[in-house]
């Protein structure tokens, strides 16, 4: 007895925790709860194709919190071609989306000295990804189980190994319920938060355009990897029978179609004028686009371009010097 009240005394002293933080109001809102019961926290963020750490780094540097950023593009596209639990309204995997991120903070849990995973979620306020259930199949799912923590909802929710030890009590967690944001607004307002990100918007995968993309690229390709889903999330695109044609919109997603084109696709603009960059990418891959995708490919140049005028093959230049893809 008193070697496990020695243990919690110590505990108390240098009690760790590690937050998913994705820059949106309810994680900032967990962060800034747990530091207020004098934790030292630590966030983690991720990066796919279809979302980024910005707006966590943002959040990080506002709460004033250490923030790892972990790459997960190679296990997250595995999962998203066959999630366990299927998708939402698009092309969405919630809750085994929320489960391989919680899993791969577990596995920095022991590297940072952290006592348990925390996140932002709310009982409610998701009805496919944040219900009872959804909540419990995450936490197993994970291998996270007990070490996991809902501060926002902590109230409602089984007890955790964080209350079980002590570390946190139960009447310092919140029992926040439903989809409202009201009391997350005026809970943000009395602590003097101010700078959030708004709720939508976070992830491409709910956004119904990328979802067809996607759908279309796993009909044509179901093998097709990390380099195609970053191609999907870009311009506008064609498919002319198995080639896809990708037009930049803007100068920023004419170079970053530069940046992640690939040595067996075709880059081609307009001769000797400013406007969009197209590439061509042909599956199976490494296959050069025929002579019909090229054509389709030149018109949607002169269309989209500054003369809003169809072009022919022959007013069209092919950029032969590419830039590996390293992005």
């Amino acid at each position: 007895m008193i070697g496990t009240e020695n243990f919690v005394k110590e505990k108390m002293m240098e009690r760790r925790a590690l937050v998913l933080l994705s820059g949106g109001l309810d994680s900032i809102l967990a962060t800034a709860l747990l530091k207020r019961l004098n934790f030292e926290v630590i966030g983690i963020s991720f990066i796919t194709p279809f979302f980024g750490s910005a707006k966590a780094e943002k959040a990080a540097n506002t709460l004033g919190i250490e923030l790892i950023v972990e790459d997960i593009g190679e296990p997250h596209l595995k999962m998203l071609k066959n999630p366990r639990y299927g998708y939402g309204k698009n092309m969405n995997p919630c809750i085994d989306c929320h489960a391989l991120m919680i899993s791969q903070a577990a596995l920095k849990l022991e590297e940072v000295n952290g006592d348990f995973i925390a996140t932002g979620e709310v009982l409610g306020e998701r009805p496919k990804s944040q219900n009872r259930q959804a909540l419990e199949i995450v936490a197993s799912l994970s291998g996270a189980d007990d070490l996991l923590l809902r501060p926002l909802s902590g109230r409602l929710l089984p007890p955790t190994r964080p209350e079980m030890l002590g570390l946190v009590r139960r009447e310092e967690l919140l029992d926040m319920r439903g989809r409202s944001r009201r009391r997350q607004i005026q809970l943000a307002e009395e602590w003097g938060i101010s700078d959030y990100e708004s709720p939508a918007g976070g992830c491409l995968l709910t956004d119904a355009n990328t979802s067809l993309r996607l759908k279309q690229l796993m009909q044509v390709d179901p093998d097709f990897d990390i380099r195609d889903a970053r191609l999907a999330t870009v311009g506008r695109q064609l498919w002319t029978g198995k080639t896809l044609i990708v037009l930049g919109r803007n100068h920023d997603e004419n170079e970053r179609l530069q940046y992640i084109s690939l040595p067996s696709d075709l880059l081609m603009r307009e001769d000797d004028v400013p406007g969009p960059l197209a590439l061509l990418r042909t599956y199976p891959r490494g296959d050069p686009p025929d002579n019909t995708a090229r054509q389709e490919a030149a018109r949607m140049l002169g269309i989209y371009g500054k003369g809003k005028k169809a072009l022919r093959l022959d007013q069209t230049i092919e950029v032969l010097l590419q830039t590996p893809e390293t992005g």
